[in-house]
């Protein structure tokens, strides 16, 4: 099976869109954001550490904190060492982190973002319903993944530099969650 992507909104408007999700964010929102991609720059370079882990699944679930921290470091270290390996793919990553008490399919996507903004876009209903779609499993994520970079790739948004994680990607990601909450809150 093949996923398809629609997009929702017009490209012309995803830059706008990208910008009012900022704008609209409130200050703990905001701050959750700079925190998480700031945990995911500190596992990058090798901070394998709860707190950091932490700081990223509050921004996308806080429900899944409560059963994050019953995982022991050892395995939270363990997990991340995986899923950031140089030889690590997106179905090696995803995997490894599904391992975690509390991590599903959407908050391994939201821990992959914060780690590498460049390369992973969070697999969010909202930026879903954007693209005329519902949540899938890991092979809907690498052709969700595939489609995001396209977009992002096209030019039609430029990176937000004054903001987390400043690349199309994200950039592109912002605006189509952005899109849904102005269509379906």
């Amino acid at each position: 099976m093949v996923a398809y992507f629609q997009l929702q909104p017009a490209e012309a408007d995803l830059q706008e869109l990208a910008e009012e999700y900022w704008q609209k964010a409130g200050q703990k929102e905001q701050e959750l954001e700079k925190a998480a991609f700031e945990a995911g720059e500190a596992i990058r370079n090798g901070d394998f550490s709860l707190a950091n882990l932490e700081a990223i699944v509050r921004w996308k679930s806080e429900r899944a904190v409560q059963y994050l921290i019953g995982n022991s470091n050892e395995k939270i270290r363990r997990v991340l060492g995986a899923a950031t390996a140089p030889n690590a793919n997106t179905e090696a990553a995803v995997t490894a982190l599904l391992e975690l008490h509390g991590v599903d399919l959407p908050v391994a996507s939201a821990i992959l973002t914060a780690i590498y903004p460049e390369r992973y876009a969070v697999l969010d209903c909202r930026v879903l319903e954007a693209l005329g779609h519902a949540r899938h499993d890991v092979r809907f994520y690498e052709e969700y993944l595939a489609f995001c970079n396209r977009l992002a790739e096209s030019n039609i948004v430029k990176p937000q530099s004054e903001l987390p994680a400043p690349t199309t990607l994200q950039t592109l990601d912002r605006a189509l969650s952005q899109w849904s909450r102005s269509h379906f809150s």
